[in-house]
């Protein structure tokens, strides 16, 4: 299971994506130079994933409600913007000043649903989260595989705030071709003693690894191409590994 070395490059040449971009010849384009190799992984930032998706809501267009207006009040953001959150959520977790954190509808509980107006291009711009990132991951995990004849991972990468510790750090929103959870209860460690409850996020560990070459700010690395992991365990996706609500301690 263990890889017993990796290597990460991140992908030149990307354009800025734009709405109706497609993601699988713009990328498999970038990639013809030096192919990826089968049990490789493409680690895409969650934006290009968005942006090429149209995920962009113009703040122009948005009429707050009178939640949304209250909420404001007490947080201190602009009502549209709180409107544009509370639309990608289930439930508010916590306000505070400058800040919502909420359950998504996809089963995260993070700041603002993922709401976005960095690096999005213009004024007054929101992106939002891929509305099925497992299924995007899929769809270009499938046309890849195909183009180059070998069998790709696909992990698309968001940065979280982490609880009890400061400072936010890439995890999967989005997977396919690979796992996204490695089980290892049952199986011995070097002494022999049965594991009981460790369980691996091993495509955020991914995730996290490409971040160190994305960056987070202005480097415009949003792919990067992961090579030498090695995985027994089965393939999954991204969803499963939302907590559910019934082993949830904190909500």
């Amino acid at each position: 299971m263990a890889a017993t070395a990796l290597s990460l490059r991140a992908i030149p040449g990307l354009p800025m994506f734009a709405p109706g971009d497609d993601l699988a010849v713009i990328l498999g384009d970038a990639l013809a130079g030096q192919p990826p190799r089968d049990g490789d992984v493409l680690v895409l930032a969650q934006k290009i994933v968005s942006k090429a998706e149209g995920r962009i809501v113009d703040i122009e267009t948005v009429t707050a409600s009178a939640r949304a207006i209250e909420l404001a009040g007490q947080i201190g953001k602009d009502p549209r913007v709180v409107e544009v959150i509370l639309g990608e959520a289930v439930r508010v977790v916590r306000a505070r000043p400058n800040l919502l954190i909420v359950e998504h509808k996809r089963g995260w509980v993070m700041a603002n649903a993922g709401v976005d107006q960095s690096n999005v291009g213009g004024t007054g711009r929101l992106l939002l989260l891929p509305e099925e990132p497992d299924a995007s991951a899929e769809a270009l995990r499938a046309a890849l595989s195909a183009r180059f004849g070998v069998r790709l991972g696909v992990v698309i990468n968001d940065s979280f705030g982490r609880a009890w510790r400061r400072g936010t750090a890439g995890i999967a929103i989005g997977a396919a071709g690979l796992p996204a959870l490695v089980d290892l209860r049952g199986q011995p460690d070097l002494f022999g003693r049965i594991l009981e409850v460790s369980i691996i996020g091993y495509a955020d560990e991914i995730a996290a690894a490409a971040s160190l070459l994305m960056g987070q700010a202005g480097e415009g690395q949003p792919a990067v191409l992961v090579s030498g992991l090695a995985w027994t365990a089965p393939e999954g996706s991204a969803s499963d590994l939302v907590r559910p609500a019934s082993e949830d301690l904190f909500r």
